[in-house]
């Protein structure tokens, strides 16, 4: 399947709740995991980014979808 969305996180169901019109569903991440995040140079500049920094990725999205 091709998706042109880019924060794909591949991993395995561990919980699924049904409830209503709705369905939660736990995803257990497979590690190890790459995150790729597309910023301006200038806020790059601004954090002091260098190799070997520990930072966090945070995922801007509205909805999460799942893809089997």
């Amino acid at each position: 399947m091709k998706i042109s969305a880019r924060n794909q996180l591949k991993g395995k169901v561990t919980q699924l709740e049904k409830n209503g019109l709705m369905a939660k569903i736990k995803v257990e991440i497979t590690a190890p995991a790459t995150v790729t995040a597309l910023i301006s140079k200038e806020a790059a500049e601004d954090l002091g980014l260098k190799i070997g920094d520990q930072v966090e990725a945070i995922v801007k999205a509205t909805e999460v979808m799942i893809a089997k």
